[in-house]
C-alpha cells in the first residue's frame, strides 16, 4: 500500500511540472513494476471513496491487488496523466470514471495519448474509461432514490440539516434530488463522505452501471491495455 501511495504522489507530481517533475518522473519509473497491476484516474477523492467501497463491499483488497485510484483534482488535465501512464509512457494498465460534462476532455486525452481516434462513448467503455450520467452523485441519488437517500442522512445524523437545507428560499420547490445532489456538495468532505455511505446503502442489483463495470476492469485480467 505505500508503494502505490508513493506512486500516485509522484504521478501528480511529474504531471505538475517544475523543478521536481524529474524526480517525481523517476520514482514513478521505478516503482511502476514493483507490483503495480493498474491505475484508475478519477476526477476527485469522492470518486475515489465510491471506487473503494465498492471494491471492499465486494472483499477485494484493490492495494493489495495492485490497483492503484488516482484522483487528479479535476478532469482538465486528464491528458497530461494519459501521455505519462499510456503507450506513450510508463506503458501500464490505466482506466478511468468521469462525469458527463467532462467526457470530452477524457476522450480528447485518449486520443492525443494514442488509444484511439474518433473514440465514441462505445469505444470508450470498451477501453475502460466509463461515464457517469451526469455525475456519480446522480447514478448513485437513482440508484437508491430519494427515500432511500434520505434513511442514509439519516444514518449519517444529517437529515435534520437535509430539512433546514430544503427549507432555503434557493431550495423550495426543486426537485429532491437536485436538493440532495446539492446538499452533498455544500460542506467540505461531505461529497466523499456520502460517496461512501450511499454506495454501501445500495441493493447489489443497483450499483450504477459505469462504477460497476469500472471495478470488473480491474481484475487480474486488467493488465490487457
Amino acid at each position: 500500500m505505500r508503494e502505490l501511495e508513493r506512486f500516485r504522489d509522484a504521478v501528480r507530481g511529474w504531471v505538475a511540472g517544475g523543478v521536481d517533475a524529474p524526480a517525481a518522473a523517476e520514482v514513478a519509473r521505478e516503482l511502476t513494476g514493483d507490483g503495480l497491476a493498474a491505475v484508475v484516474l478519477v476526477e476527485g477523492v469522492s470518486d475515489q471513496s465510491a471506487v473503494e467501497a465498492l471494491a471492499a463491499r465486494r472483499g477485494r483488497d484493490l492495494p493489495g491487488e495492485g490497483v492503484c485510484v488516482l484522483p487528479m483534482g479535476g478532469a482538465m488535465g486528464v491528458a497530461r496523466y494519459l501521455r505519462i501512464l499510456g503507450v506513450q509512457g510508463l506503458d501500464v494498465s490505466v482506466r478511468g470514471l468521469c462525469d458527463e460534462a467532462e467526457e470530452p476532455y477524457f476522450r480528447r486525452g485518449l486520443e492525443q495519448a494514442g488509444f484511439g481516434a474518433g473514440l465514441g462513448r462505445a469505444a470508450m467503455e470498451a477501453l475502460g474509461f466509463h461515464v457517469c450520467v451526469a455525475d456519480l452523485e446522480d447514478e448513485l441519488i437513482r440508484a437508491l432514490g430519494p427515500a432511500g437517500v434520505e434513511r442514509v442522512l439519516a444514518a449519517e445524523k444529517d437529515l435534520d440539516k437535509f430539512r433546514l437545507f430544503q427549507n432555503q428560499p434557493a431550495q423550495r420547490g426543486r426537485p429532491v434530488e437536485r436538493q440532495l445532489h446539492r446538499f452533498m456538495g455544500t460542506t467540505s468532505g461531505r461529497k466523499a463522505q456520502y460517496a461512501r455511505a450511499l454506495v454501501l446503502a445500495l441493493d447489489a442489483a443497483r450499483v450504477p452501471r459505469p462504477l460497476d463495470n469500472l471495478l470488473a476492469g480491474t481484475s487480474s485480467r486488467c493488465s490487457t491495455r
